[in-house]
């Protein structure tokens, strides 16, 4: 793929690399790349560093912002052509750029981050050079935020490939140069990592390289631009949960050996954390609305890829009372697995398959608000767990029909 490059330092060698992937961020960036400069001069001052902002030909000065933003670390600015778009994207030039520079280690923050300290920075970093792959991050969130990663992200991961990271679609994580090299040449690459997809392609594949891998506490909430579990999700739903199939069908050998899921160490100290998260807005009734609505649709093509028994569950939710609404774990599960053998059997069908799977999301975070309206955010913690629990348990249900 084609790249601009801007490396007015002449950067040619880096034993750290702090990549920011951007589009149209010029309001945000300056904050991360700030607070990135800090971390590196604060706690790796004896290293080579450098800040990328591997960007999406950004029109809105995002570009200038960047390299506007006083720091101590030199910069470079890496964009994808005009037209080319998608966080993987981005993050394909870093992985370029991190190999070329023979850096040791690579932190990748978002834009967007309106939290991050310079001690974010380290406690990514660090493990790396403890001889830790890849570090997932481990934040506090509000009960209402990151509902893809809740419903769907950390229970499959979890009861597919084996390893409980809380964060799989977490934005900020840090690796190590030779991960960055099997990132750059892995041949499980399509234009759903290219997007939304690349955060949990990369947690995925870390897992199933089988390297030394585990989450670090970042001692602060995750802050940024956070949305409405019912807004439009369309684009990024597809595009993680086609990943993870995707991954499911290139990774069969190795996960097909695991049955239940084993912890992930943590690294940084998490207990005494007060902070709370922001909170994020929810509205009920359009999450009901939208399930409402692809019910019609959606019944046609559940009936050719769901079993009957779970087909008739399925008919049983549609039917509920909604102030009574239940949509159980084990059945969301067995929807999933369902979704991702069809997935597998029939190339031609995989985007109806998606799309279909988009209203029942709907109906799970629904009947999840429900369950956690009254909760703390560590009681819809520990409901999370025992969602995950449910899908481990379920796992036979998806040994007994995957293809092959």
């Amino acid at each position: 793929m084609e790249f601009y490059e801007e490396n007015p330092d002449k950067v040619s060698q880096a034993d750290i690399v702090v990549g920011i992937p951007s589009y149209n961020e010029a309001r945000f960036i300056p904050y991360p790349t700030q607070q990135a400069s800090l971390g590196l001069v604060q706690f790796f001052r004896n290293y080579k560093s450098v800040i990328i902002n591997v960007d999406n030909h950004s029109t809105d000065g995002t570009r200038e912002a960047f390299f506007g933003t006083e720091t101590e670390v030199p910069k470079i600015y890496i964009s994808t052509p005009e037209g080319i778009v998608g966080k993987g994207a981005n993050l394909r030039n870093l992985f370029r750029k991190v190999v070329e520079l023979g850096a040791k280690a690579c932190v990748v923050v978002d834009a967007d981050l309106r939290s991050i300290t310079p001690r974010w920075i380290k406690n990514l970093a660090e493990p790396v050079f403890q001889d830790f792959g890849f570090v997932a991050p481990l934040y506090v969130r509000h009960k209402y935020d990151g509902t893809i990663t809740n419903s769907i992200g950390y229970p499959l991961t979890r009861s597919v490939f084996g390893r409980r990271v809380r964060q799989p679609i977490g934005g900020d994580v840090g690796f190590s140069g030779e991960m960055a090299k099997v990132f750059l040449e892995h041949p499980l690459w399509n234009p759903m990592v290219e997007s939304y997809g690349v955060d949990i392609w990369m947690t995925i594949v870390a897992i199933c390289q089988g390297v030394p891998i585990c989450q670090s506490f970042l001692g602060r909430p995750k802050i940024h631009k956070t949305r409405d579990p019912a807004s439009e999700v369309a684009p990024a739903f597809k595009e993680i949960l086609g990943t993870v199939f995707t991954a499911m069908m290139h990774f069969t050998d190795y996960w097909r050996k695991i049955r239940w899921s084993r912890p992930t160490a943590i690294f940084g100290f998490g207990l005494g954390e007060v902070e709370l998260p922001p909170p994020v807005e929810v509205k009920p009734q359009a999450l009901y609305e939208r399930f409402r609505q692809g019910l019609a649709q959606g019944m046609e093509t559940w009936k050719e890829i769901f079993p009957q028994e779970v087909f008739s569950k399925v008919s049983e939710v549609a039917e509920m009372d909604p102030r009574r609404f239940d949509f159980p774990s084990d059945l969301w599960a067995k929807i999933l697995f369902s979704g991702a053998v069809s997935y597998a059997r029939s190339e031609s069908e995989r985007d109806r398959i998606l799309d279909s799977l988009i209203p029942l999301y709907y109906g799970r975070v629904y009947s999840y608000v429900l369950r956690t309206q009254e909760m703390s955010m560590q009681q819809a913690e520990e409901y999370i767990e025992e969602q995950c629990t449910v899908f481990e348990e379920a796992r036979p249900f998806l040994d007994e029909r995957w293809p092959g």
